[in-house]
């Protein structure tokens, strides 16, 4: 019940901040009009006969771009900025004293962390499904073929790993910095995630060092296994939806230990 209540007053302060709307919901959206356009600009490549020497070797017209793709690419672009607000609200609360004052409650550092993980994560979950909403309303707009609804369906519960991520992040990061280094901290990961989760690139095409890199991080498997999701390519999906899972945990578990040690010496 305190849990609850904690988690109430969480998300009416989310609420009443008009910043948020445009970040977890409009950026996401924007992103998506945006790339699509971008997408429809881009020229298909030329067909090359068999048997042509090199042909292998010819790049072909690149798919990240398109709705399939795009659009579960963007509902994790949109789990960024509800990361970044988490870190900004946990921040906020710690330089306010506000949770200073809450240490003497019975609460414990799990608590705490779930009171702002409920929240969050279903500003994420809401954000995530306007996303895919508005990403079959493109397709069918651009003459595309609508999204298969049972694969819709099934993606939204398997984002669980990659809410939990990030808030996840948003949370430990709110609770080791305070509010003018978080943002920056946060900011940093954005960027991360964007570039090294292959949201603007084809990285199984390209290979090499960098998708190595990739593969080692969380960001690449959650784009990944949204994408195979909701392309119902679930013979691909065991592994990155694993490792995701194995780094939510992680996160998980450093927050609340932050958390804890945290609590444990402002109360000193």
């Amino acid at each position: 019940m305190r849990t609850m209540t904690f988690a109430g007053r969480n998300i009416k302060e989310l609420l009443r901040d008009p910043i948020s709307y445009i970040f977890c919901l409009g950026m996401p959206l924007l992103m998506l009009i945006v790339m699509t356009v971008v997408n429809s600009t881009i020229p298909e490549a030329p067909a090359i006969p068999e048997g042509i020497p090199g042909a292998e070797n010819v790049a072909s017209t690149p798919t990240v771009f398109q709705i399939q793709k795009l659009t579960p690419a963007m509902a994790i672009f949109g789990l960024t900025f509800v990361m970044l607000f988490t870190c900004l609200r946990v921040s906020s609360d710690r330089s306010g004293a506000f949770l200073t004052r809450l240490y003497a409650s019975p609460m414990k550092g799990t608590d705490y962390v779930v009171g702002y993980i409920l929240p969050f994560g279903l500003t994420a979950y809401v954000q995530a499904v306007i996303t895919y909403i508005a990403g079959d309303i493109i397709a069918l707009a651009t003459g595309k073929p609508a999204f298969n609804i049972g694969n819709m369906l099934l993606s939204i519960p398997l984002l669980l790993p990659s809410v939990l991520l990030f808030v996840g992040f948003g949370i430990m990061f709110g609770v080791l910095f305070n509010e003018k280094a978080a943002p920056g901290i946060c900011s940093a990961i954005i960027t991360v995630a964007s570039l090294l989760g292959g949201m603007w690139m084809d990285l199984d095409s390209m290979g090499g060092v960098l998708l190595q890199i990739c593969d080692k991080l969380p960001f690449y498997h959650s784009i990944r296994a949204a994408r195979l999701v909701l392309m119902g390519q679930y013979d691909e999906l065991a592994v990155p939806l694993l490792i995701c899972s194995a780094y939510s945990l992680l996160i998980f578990a450093l927050a609340v230990f932050a958390f804890v040690k945290k609590m444990q010496s402002d109360k000193k």
